[in-house]
């Protein structure tokens, strides 16, 4: 951008935006690319290569292009317009496809004619040995063009036209009184070029050999095509290059405008903003909206479901209280629990810490998503997409939910080795439940010690063997408290550990199923979200983009 810049303070003078408004439209054309129709990209590129090189060139030259058909006296008009005999007229003219340029004031003017592709030998300064003397400086700083005839049967010629209309900072289309309606010029160039009548003078030449009465209603006739191609206001001028007719007044017109310093900067805008405004046709003009936090946490949702979060929730709290109660429970019946089998093994997810280096290439036992699954996760992929595209152009709708669905195809492997790899907490019983299990042996411990000394005492008593006193405690003998108290309290310390196990299932299920969705929410971020952003990120750099060209 540093030319655009240069060449920008090089038009300092007519508009120091001009350069900005290009930097504009290449930063919309970069954003759409891809993702707009290739013809549209590509025009609004050449338009911005194009102004890109007319910035860097001399802003003291106004280049001025007389075109017209064959017939038209168009060189006519362009030698009475340099007061010399530069190009060839009539029978004369010589098929060439190359234009001719008359230049009022050389320098700066080498670099233009070079990027305008008009050979040495085609060109001529007015201010040279050629000149006679009689001339004046009203046109200095004019590059003036004599472009082939635009409807000869050469194609070179067509395409030399084309070409050089593109360049021109000005036009001057020559008329002829006989073809002045032909579709030809009004349906190929004139009516095309509706966002230029600001850089647009007609010359309705051979003036003279029209009756003097008619003249007035055909200059009328032809100001009612201009307006039905869209060119209101665009100066007519009645001419008689022949006979020097209106000459001087095309002269002033040309002058005035070259004089204004605003024809380039006119020019250019004008293809900016055409550019700007196709491009905006095919994009859309909806506001940039973010994602809502709603779509995302419903996109979230369907993902979890997909993933078999409910199911891996439900396999932690199962997992808990089977644990928990096995560590809580009555030691005589818990060991029973070890036939019952865990959820979290069942599904591959009791990986405990050294397991987790494994994550990156085991996979979990979760079942698959269902069909009804994906089919959620696919509307809400859509519903999500038809939100933020709302207004906006079908190209960028198309490329969002391109977007959008670019990465799906490894939703499955992501989700699982999300899952896989999400710490479930379920891998150690709570500290409270290892107390628990300390305290259960203690009173297996009591029970078994009294019932042995109770075992011993009927022994003795069978053998009448001498009784040793039996110690009591408030009318109970120790070892019969022993015995039923340590199986009593046992049994009722699981009972109430059971309800302190439920809570502690719960807990640990709600904390997996946050772990588990923050998971799922980082691949559906990353899947979904990053590449509908992106592309939502190149669309505002777009509209930004555009609102600068459009200025």
């Amino acid at each position: 951008m540093t030319s655009l810049l240069e060449g920008a303070k090089k038009l300092v003078s007519r508009s120091s935006e001009i350069g900005a408004r290009v930097q504009g439209l290449e930063q919309a054309v970069d954003s759409a690319q891809g993702r707009v129709d290739s013809a549209v990209i590509d025009e609004a590129r050449s338009v911005v290569d194009r102004a890109a090189g007319r910035l860097k060139l001399s802003a003291e030259h106004t280049v001025v292009a007389l075109a017209g058909a064959t017939g038209s006296g168009k060189s006519s008009t362009f030698n009475a317009l340099a007061e010399l005999e530069l190009s060839a007229v009539g029978v004369r003219r010589p098929t060439t496809s190359w234009a001719t340029a008359c230049v009022w004031g050389r320098h700066g003017a080498e670099e233009l004619l070079e990027w305008l592709g008009i050979p040495p030998r085609h060109q001529v300064t007015r201010d040279s040995m050629l000149s006679t003397g009689r001339e004046d400086n009203a046109l200095q700083g004019v590059v003036l063009l004599d472009l082939p005839d635009h409807d000869s049967t050469e194609v070179a010629h067509h395409l030399e036209v084309d070409r050089l209309v593109r360049l021109a900072d000005m036009f001057v289309w020559v008329l002829d009184p006989q073809k002045y309606a032909d579709a030809a010029i009004h349906d190929r160039y004139l009516a095309p070029l509706a966002s230029h009548k600001d850089v647009m003078l007609v010359v309705l030449n051979h003036i003279d050999t029209v009756a003097e009465a008619r003249r007035d209603g055909m200059l009328a006739d032809v100001r009612r095509l201009l307006e039905a191609d869209g060119l209101d206001g665009v100066p007519v001028l009645a001419v008689s290059a022949r006979n020097g007719w209106g000459i001087d007044e095309l002269k002033k017109q040309i002058a005035k405008r070259v004089a204004e310093k605003k024809a380039t900067r006119a020019r250019l805008g004008a293809d900016v903003r055409a550019a700007a405004e196709r491009l905006q046709t095919v994009s859309g003009d909806a506001k940039v909206r973010s994602l809502s936090t709603e779509r995302i946490a419903a996109l979230d949702d369907a993902f979890a479901d997909a993933a078999g979060v409910p199911t891996v929730v439900k396999a932690v709290e199962d997992s808990t209280r089977i644990r928990a109660n096995r560590a809580t429970g009555w030691p005589v019946t818990a060991w029973f629990s070890r036939f019952k089998p865990d959820p979290l093994k069942r599904l591959h997810l009791d990986l405990g810490s050294a397991g987790k280096h494994l994550t990156s290439v085991s996979r979990t036992s979760v079942p698959k998503a269902t069909g009804v699954q994906k089919a959620r996760v696919d509307t809400e992929v859509r519903a999500l997409v038809d939100q933020v595209s709302d207004g906006m152009g079908q190209p960028w709708v198309t490329a969002i939910r391109k977007a959008s669905l670019s990465r799906l195809p490894d939703l499955g492997d992501r989700l699982d080795k999300a899952v896989a790899a999400t710490d479930l907490g379920a891998e150690k019983i709570p500290l409270w439940a290892g107390l628990v299990r300390a305290l259960q042996w203690l009173l297996i411990i009591a029970a078994a010690v009294g019932g042995g000394w109770l075992a011993l005492l009927a022994f003795g008593s069978y053998a009448r063997l001498p009784e040793p006193p039996t110690p009591e405690l408030s009318g109970f003998p120790i070892p019969t408290l022993l015995l039923l108290g340590g199986i009593a309290l046992g049994l009722l310390l699981a009972l109430v550990c059971r309800v302190l196990v439920s809570m502690t299932a719960r807990r640990r299920a709600r904390a997996a199923d946050k772990r588990l969705r923050d998971a799922i929410s980082a691949v559906s971020d990353e899947l979904v979200v990053q590449p509908v952003q992106a592309e939502l990120a190149a669309y505002s750099a777009m509209r930004d983009g555009l609102a600068i060209a459009l200025k």
